[in-house]
């Protein structure tokens, strides 16, 4: 499962900048609607566009590496779906 780290690139952002960084302030640097970041931000199995992830990394300055992570997904059960 692919997790969007958005709550900690944005404190990571706040303190290299000293900007206050709120889902309105992204939504408004990215053209994304307020209630996409907030998903994005606070739904664990939101999947946001690869456009979206981009922006986000434009407005927050950082790299798809501190915005994405990879976490090993449990095994599925032989005929699970």
């Amino acid at each position: 499962m692919i997790r969007v780290r958005l709550r900690e690139a944005m404190r990571r952002h706040e303190r290299a900048t000293g900007v206050r960084v709120t889902y309105d302030w992204l939504a408004k640097r990215t053209g994304l609607a307020r209630a996409t970041v907030e998903a994005i931000g606070s739904r664990p199995r939101y999947q946001p566009s690869l456009q979206a992830i981009d922006l986000l990394c434009e407005a927050l300055a950082c790299e798809l590496s501190e915005l994405l992570e990879r976490q090993p997904t449990r095994a599925r059960r032989k005929g699970a779906a």
